[in-house]
């Protein structure tokens, strides 16, 4: 193929790859046991431009709204070691800001990297032997283990220093955090994250079902109800998760959504007593789990809330009782909540052209159309020394 021919079908490509990296992110969001809430992100470098999940936005969105921020990737490479600026951004709004993991997704020499917080690799994650544990599992894979670093710049700092010792790694534990898998394209990367996904699948424990008789004393006061998923009553049923929780917080999104200590309260409580500790509570909380009982959720609570909450219980029903775990400090607790949601800097707005997801099913089909003409025109241009009339007369063939 001609370098005209290639030059013009970048920009196709470049549409083509963005397309893939949406119809990814919303595959991706759609499944609760990888993504809950607003967290995960996915990113794809095109040429100078890192392409990343905006804050606060949700992955499963990323069919239909505008979701992906251009950030300079020199700019954000270079901002890492520094605590700098992640560079300007690109987006046809002006609205959106750069996920607060744009530092690690730069950091990584990958062009496409998905970060998740997979259910089923938490519950290694938050372990103090989770290095030791996991090494038959991902054997033959290429990965590393991260310890716990505060989301933005710490975390990218050691996945820099991390990619500098193995260049070649491609799937990262981040310590009480999640998982990060990287590929060439969308669809490697996405493999690769079934592939670790499935070998750290751990399957959940049964459960007490809850006393749904003793509950209802809940629901009948204004604004309280059962939960949507039946999976929220471990952390009232199941003594391994009280336990678990109640030592502390185990990783990040769960003070930041949740708050730093859950609401449990006694047995006796979910009686004629509840509507009395309800008065004395500053605040309505967002849920209650009742010890030995099940929980009940306030009609109040965020979908963020909500979606949180289910991770954690399914993050808990896959802890085994033996397991040492790591619980966040008092220092990285405050860390997190002063970061907020989504914490990342604001930076310069510098306009440029996104692709618009209105747009998406006319741009496919005008990629179809224009990557057909330009092969055309490219086969020409190779072949246009054997398509010349014999008498040596310049062939109307494009060259």
């Amino acid at each position: 193929m001609t370098a005209a021919a290639q030059r013009a079908l970048a920009p196709l490509r470049d549409e083509r790859e963005m397309l893939a990296l949406r119809a990814l992110s919303a595959r991706l969001g759609a499944n609760p046991l990888l993504v809950q809430a607003s967290n995960g992100n996915t990113s794809i470098k095109l040429e100078e431009i890192m392409w990343i999940k905006a804050s606060g936005r949700l992955l499963a969105d990323a069919g239909r709204d505008e979701l992906f921020v251009g950030v300079e990737l020199a700019g954000a490479k270079k901002s890492a070691p520094r605590g700098g600026e992640t560079g300007p951004r690109y987006d046809s709004s002006g609205e959106l800001r750069p996920s607060i993991e744009t530092p690690m997704h730069a950091a990584i020499r990958h062009r496409v990297v998905i970060h998740v917080h997979s259910i089923n690799a938490i519950p290694w994650a938050i372990r103090l032997d989770a290095r030791r544990e996991i090494e038959d599992r991902l054997d033959g894979l290429r990965w590393q283990w991260i310890p716990y670093a505060a989301s933005g710049l710490p975390l990218a700092r050691e996945i820099e220093k991390a990619a500098a010792r193995a260049p070649i790694t491609d799937v990262f534990l981040l310590g009480s955090h999640g998982l990060v898998v990287c590929g060439k394209d969308c669809d490697s990367a996405e493999k690769l994250l079934g592939e670790v996904d499935w070998r750290l699948a751990i399957p959940p424990r049964k459960f007490p079902k809850p006393d749904l008789a003793t509950l209802k004393n809940i629901a009948r006061i204004p604004g309280w109800q059962f939960p949507e998923a039946d999976s929220l009553h471990a952390l009232g049923t199941d003594a391994i998760c009280r336990k678990i929780l109640q030592g502390g917080v185990i990783y990040p999104c769960q003070a930041m959504f949740l708050g730093q200590a859950l609401p449990f309260v006694a047995a006796e409580v979910a009686g004629s007593k509840f509507a009395q500790w309800l008065d004395a509570q500053e605040r309505v909380p967002p849920f209650v789990a009742v010890e030995g009982m099940g929980v009940m959720v306030h009609a109040k609570m965020t979908s963020a809330e909500r979606a949180t909450l289910r991770g954690l219980a399914e993050v808990t029903l896959r802890t085994p009782e033996a397991a040492r775990l790591r619980y966040l400090n008092a220092a990285e607790i405050t860390d997190v909540l002063n970061m907020g949601a989504h914490g990342a800097k604001e930076v310069i707005v510098m306009q440029g052209n996104a692709i618009v997801p209105a747009q998406l099913a006319k741009l496919e089909q005008e990629r179809k159309i224009l990557y057909s003409l330009t092969a055309c025109a490219a086969w020409f241009g190779s072949h246009a020394k054997r398509l010349r009339p014999r008498g040596g007369a310049e062939s109307s063939a494009p060259r």
